[in-house]
């Protein structure tokens, strides 16, 4: 059990289901410039940019996928420079949030 939900009626949710389709996905990939990679500070940022949007959001960096409204998910992927992430949004303003978070990653978090 789970907080005291039984294993069996968990269920794993996938962000991007064909039903989110209709509304709008966009997607674009960037790279970390930055020598400190995308540390504390600036994922405390970038998850309360993403938090702006209605969309979905997910920061994507090789085999792992996460949310990318949440800092301790953004944190986990221990994302160094040089490495290139895929920010993915679904939602009514998907390609608002993508142009917006890419933005962030290309002025280098704000860190010259």
């Amino acid at each position: 059990m789970l907080c005291n939900v039984p294993l069996s009626m968990v269920q794993k949710v996938n962000y991007f289901d064909e039903t989110m389709t209709e509304t709008g996905t966009a997607s674009s990939q960037v790279y970390i410039r930055n020598e400190l990679g995308l540390h504390a500070r600036p994922a405390a940022i970038l998850a309360k940019e993403a938090g702006k949007f209605d969309s979905t959001i997910q920061l994507i960096l090789e085999d792992s996928a996460v949310d990318a409204k949440s800092v301790l998910d953004i944190l986990s992927l221990a994302a160094v420079q040089g490495k290139t992430i895929t920010i993915q949004a679904a939602g009514p303003d998907a390609q608002t949030a993508v142009s917006h978070l890419e933005r962030f990653f290309l002025e280098g978090f704000g860190e010259g």
